[in-house]
Order: C-alpha cells, then structure tokens, then sequence
C-alpha cells in the first residue's frame, strides 16, 4: 500500500472513531440517573428492549440515532430523537420496531420525535413490514407543542398512518411498558393488538392530576388506566403481563405464526463476498477531495467484485452498471471523480475530437445516459443503488447551449418516476441539484445512508462562503461602512465555518435528511437488508415517465 492509502486510512478511521464515540454518548440516552430510575421500576432501556426482542442471529439496522443532534439545546437536548427505531427480525420476520426512550424527558414528543416516528411508518408502508411499538411516553413536549401538534407531518399523523396500515393489511402490534397519555393513547388501540405489563403500562387520555383539575376526582393511576383496568373492565388491551420480558415473549409467539405473503420477486442468488477486500474501502477513498476510480469502490461491495458496466465508453462522468450485492440483483448509478477524456465528436479537429472532464459533474452525455439505465433496470424490475459523490451539473454557455437543462430534467424525471426500489449511499459531495438527480431524500430512496465523508449542501463550501461574503460586504459597503482586508478575510472565515457546520453528516443525520451515517464496510450489508425489506412489497405499478423534452 501506498502512502496515500495509508493517509486516507488513517483518516477515514479517525472519523469513524468520533462517529462511534457521538453514538457512545446517544446510547446514554437521557443519563445515568434516568436510567437507574428505570431499573427501580423493573423497566429496561429502548435498547434493551429492542434486544431481547429481536433475533441474536440477525442485524438489526438503526435509524436516525443521530435524530436531533446538537438540537434543542435550551430544552436539555433530545438524544435519538427520544425514540430507538429501526429494522430487525423477531421470530425470522423481519419488521419496524419503534421503542420509547423514557429516559428522555419522559418519552415526551420533540418535534423530531414526531418526525422520525414518520419516517418509520413510511419504511413499513412502502415495503409492507410488520411494526411492533414499545410504548412508553409521557406524550407531547408541551413547551414545544405547537411545532409538534396541528400540521400534516406532526403528531396527528402518526395514528393516521396507523389507521392506514391496518386498511393495507399491515400488522401491528403495541406492547403498553410505560405511560401512554393523552393523543398518544391512540396508537395503541389503533394497533392490531395491545400488551399491557402490569404496575407499569397505563392508558388514558387524561392522568390523575388533570382529572383531578378539570372534574375533581381523584384516582389513581391504576385505577384509571392500569392493565387490570383496560384487560378487565374497559376491554381497551388484549394481554397483560407480570413483566417486560413475559410481554416481549409474547410478541415473539404472535410474529411467528404470521402468514407468508407475496414478495416482490427481486432476483437472488447465494451471496459471494467481494474478491477485492472489503476493508480497503478505507485507504481507497480519498480524504482530501482528489480524484479516484469509483469503479474500486464500487468493486469493494459487489460480490466477487463483479461489475458490468452500461455504455462504459459514453457519459464517463456518471458510471452505471449491473451487479449483485449479497446475491441481489441490482443496477448501480455512481458519480465517477476522475477526470476523464470524453469523445465529443469524430470530426477532425483539436486533441482528436475529445476534451477533458472534471469528475462528479453531471454531464449532458452522462445525464442521458443515466436516465436511460434507470428505465432499463425498471423495464427488468432491478432495484437501484445511487452511490453519491456530485458536485452539481455542469455550467457555462457551451453546456447551456447543449441544452444541461434538457438533459438534467430528464435524468431527475427517471429518477422521480422510477417504480423499483432506490437506496442511496452519500459518500462524498452531494450539492445542488446533483442531490436530486442521484435521488436524494426529496425523490424518496427506501433508504439513505451517509458515509461519515459526506457533505450535503446546495453548493460546496469555498463557493457558498465567498458568495455569501461577496452580499455581506455588499450589504456594508451599502451602509456607508468600510470593511478592511483582515476584517474581510475573518468574516469570510466565520461564514465558511457555519456554512461547513451545516454539510455535516451530522447536520443531516441529525434532521433526517438520511437514516444513518455508517461505516463504509458496512454498506453492503445495508443495502442488502433494504433490498430484502423491499422485497416484502409486490405493488409495484407500471413505469410512467411523464413528458419530457429528448
């Protein structure tokens, strides 16, 4: 190995280091303290649940740990959004599991909490998985109620998608560990089934010290929603339990007598680990924004790093191609970072007809050739894998009079109308309208991922801090007041900062704008699990491209 390679490893590994260590400290959830108030109660953690619930033998895929990172930090912060979530197997079917963290404010309800509760019925709807709720909450952060309460994508929300997925024949079921108030009240009788652990899970819209305010009894908690109470006279739960562990068993019996549906038929064969080393993802991607072969990256995840590429010689800035990963079938879109010769035209003339092209910039060539792969791998029912390292679509009159525009929305129109599964892996720059034509979150991916090198922004850095400085010095100068060289090159340095803080992975992860940040080892595996997640859902409708310009 090289001494870049060992630059880019060293690197690459030293981010992944901080990423583990930010997560060692989400784990916590809300202290010590909170947990140990649990453990009093004979009540576990999120996590703890969520693994003595799910296969030992099986992964089990988080989603958004880093929800609501570095946010809300006048309300004491809301660590994984005050929610474990996530995509597991019980008893071998694979389902959305979604725990309560009452260790964070309670399980009270953050505007992100709502949020990411969304986005995993969203998962369970698109590919028709069973859901299992872990309810322990104390309802909405009221402080904070008007951003989580009365909109479309708030709270509300959530127990429609319930009543939907029940009218789409999805199962779900809701085991009561903790309190479950108010609005919240809901999901669990709007679920298939409801577990009640006795002592611990309550129901009811109201608790005892409102009750008490708005009619002037008094009741105890039990009494007025305990398990006793709603298996008993009520006839709200379906099951109670002496504990936690008596509960989870149960869901386990439940899930294991669920019904084998139709799938969606993706191919898979056995799986075959990549030939080329895995692990050399590390020292392969470069750390300093240089040029590299995303063909030796692509080659680290396929199996037997087998990889067919489509039109190879035409649109070198976008490389498209067939290989499987763990066995499925899949096609692969991916910005190529080289710098690379495109043969522009057979006449006679300057450098043999060809010109140079800077890598991740979405040409019109690449933008059509693209676009035709995505309507191939939809006509072969093929899911799609867009591997995202872009910079944006090329500029300037000769690419305008080509007709960028032309070509680019028709890329984003294949993308936005494609009907086979779409995951996104962000592993480098995803700017401007680069983002959504290699399908980011906007143009709904199954799921998207992010490297801990990925920078997502509508312009690079450098670009948006000095344009951004250019109107500030304008806005100045406006004012009559004179801004001095120094004082130029610090506001200039104040602005970069801010603007690098907001394309972190962190950023995004921490609002959803992707599911996870992950080891780049581990993308295989993922894209795997989405595929077989995808799988579940055989409503796959015709491919409709719409009109566009050719």
């Amino acid at each position: 190995m090289n001494l870049e390679f060992n630059k880019n490893e060293d690197n690459l590994k030293q981010s992944l280091s901080e990423m583990r260590r930010r997560l060692e400290k989400i784990y916590e959830g809300g202290g010590k303290k909170a947990i140990e108030k649990q453990r009093e109660k004979n009540k576990l953690t999120p996590r703890e649940r969520i693994q003595y619930l799910t296969d030992p033998d099986k992964p089990f895929t988080e989603i958004g740990a880093f929800a609501g990172y570095d946010m809300y930090a006048e309300q004491g912060g809301c660590p994984a959004g005050g929610t474990v979530a996530g995509i597991g197997y019980v008893s071998g079917r694979q389902c959305v599991i979604l725990a309560n963290d009452q260790t964070v404010k309670a399980g009270a309800w953050f505007p992100i909490t709502g949020k990411k509760n969304l986005r995993l019925q969203e998962i369970a709807m698109e590919n028709k998985l069973p859901v299992i709720y872990l309810v322990d909450s104390a309802g909405v952060f009221l402080p904070m109620q008007d951003e989580i309460f009365p909109d479309k994508e708030h709270f509300g929300r959530i127990f429609r998608n319930n009543a939907r997925m029940s009218g789409m024949g999805i199962t779900q079921i809701a085991a009561v560990m903790g309190p479950c108030v108010a609005g919240g009240a809901y999901l669990p009788i709007m679920s298939d089934e409801t577990l009640m652990v006795e002592g611990n899970g309550s129901i009811y819209l109201a608790g005892p010290y409102l009750v008490k305010a708005a009619i002037g009894e008094d009741v105890d908690h039990e009494t007025l929603g305990g398990a006793a109470t709603h298996t008993e006279v009520s006839g709200i739960a379906d099951y109670k339990f002496k504990t936690e562990q008596e509960c989870m068993d149960h869901i386990k019996r439940m899930m294991s007598m669920l019904g084998e549906k139709p799938k969606a038929g993706f191919d898979r064969i056995a799986p075959r680990p990549p030939a080329k080393n895995a692990e050399e993802l590390y020292g392969t991607f470069p750390s300093d924004g240089k040029p590299y072969d995303m063909v030796n990256i692509i080659e680290r995840m396929v199996d037997n790093s087998e990889f067919e590429q489509f039109k190879e010689d035409y649109g070198k800035t976008i490389v498209c191609g067939y290989a499987r990963i763990e066995g499925w079938a899949v096609g692969i879109v991916a910005n190529q970072r080289l710098v690379v010769k495109a043969r522009k035209s057979l006449k006679p003339g300057k450098a043999d007809g060809t010109e140079m092209q800077m890598g991740g910039v979405i040409y019109n060539d690449s933008a059509d050739k693209a676009a035709r792969f995505i309507l191939n791998c939809n006509q072969k029912k093929i899911p799609l894998v867009f591997l995202q390292d872009v910079t944006g679509f090329m500029v300037g009159s000769r690419s305008e009079h080509s007709g960028i525009i032309k070509d680019g929305a028709k890329l984003v129109n294949a993308v936005a109308n494609s009907v086979v599964p779409k995951i996104t892996i962000i592993v480098g720059n995803s700017y401007g309208a680069g983002n959504y034509a290699m399908c980011g979150k906007a143009y709904d991916p199954r799921f998207i991922y992010a490297w801990p090198t990925a920078k997502i922004a509508v312009m690079g850095g450098d670009a948006a801090a000095k344009t951004l400085l250019q109107i500030e010095v304008a806005s100045l100068k406006a004012k009559g007041k004179e801004i001095t060289p120094e004082a130029e090159s610090a506001l200039l340095n104040e602005i970069k900062g801010r603007y690098d803080k907001q394309t972190s992975p962190y950023y995004a992860a921490a609002r959803l704008w992707v599911d996870a940040i992950i080891d780049p080892v581990d993308t295989r595996k993922l894209i795997a699990e989405g595929i077989a997640a995808a799988n579940h859902n055989p409503d796959i409708n015709d491919l409709r491209t719409g009109v566009f310009q050719v």
